[in-house]
């Protein structure tokens, strides 16, 4: 049986995630990065709180064929592709269908980019404290694509920053970035939706809005 939602929603887990990252509050060389969609509105909170630049980071995970939300790897912005070896050993995926799935997901990459970055450039990332946010770690693909890819720009520092995840996912990426922050770790985990009391689909256009209103009250500030 599922346990009490920790968070309403997004915007909840946000403002109570920036509540942990109040350290870097106001710092000129923090950048808040969101992974698109979900992360948008709890990374848009906490930059609006810090008083930071907020900008996406694409990722897109590679779903196993017919179960989708069990992700065999992810790429991301800059050519970097992180594969799941156990799920791919477990679930004997050949590697045609591995190139037929990221073939599929860098077309909706690159859309994606199109789509939210409407012409502005990303947020410098040479370094920079960069605080990678998304709504939850589950099986951490997404986000492992994310800190590798952004490692190739060489920051200053790399956090990583949920409000929820699985804890064994929390503490393997101890050992990838340079500090992890995870509000909670429910046991079990079931999955990151299930400790949202509201986990609706976070739209293209909803980002957009967000991005827009963090780029306008960044101008005001910086």
């Amino acid at each position: 049986m599922k346990g009490t939602p920790y968070f309403f929603d997004r915007t909840d887990a946000g403002r109570q995630l920036a509540e942990r990252l109040a350290a870097y509050a106001g710092g000129p060389e923090v950048r808040v990065l969101a992974l698109p969609r979900g992360g948008v509105p709890v990374a848009y909170e906490v930059a609006v709180r810090l008083a930071v630049p907020l900008d996406v980071f694409l990722v897109r995970k590679l779903g196993v064929p017919g179960q989708e939300e069990l992700a065999l790897g992810a790429i991301a912005t800059g050519g970097v592709r992180v594969l799941n070896r156990s799920v791919l050993r477990s679930m004997n995926i050949r590697p045609d269908q591995i190139e037929q799935i990221a073939a599929h997901e860098q077309r909706e990459l690159h859309r994606r980019e199109l789509a939210y970055r409407s012409g502005r450039p990303p947020v410098q990332i040479t370094g920079k404290t960069i605080l990678l946010i998304d709504d939850g770690l589950a099986t951490g693909a997404t986000m492992r694509a994310a800190v590798e890819a952004v490692r190739k720009s060489a920051p200053a520092k790399v956090v990583v920053a949920v409000p929820v995840g699985a804890a064994d996912v929390c503490r393997d990426f101890r050992r990838l970035a340079d500090a992890v922050v995870c509000l909670v770790t429910p046991e079990p985990f079931y999955g990151v939706g299930m400790w949202y009391k509201q986990f609706g689909q976070t739209t293209d256009e909803e980002v957009r809005a967000l991005l827009k209103q963090a780029e306008a009250g960044s101008e005001n500030t910086f």
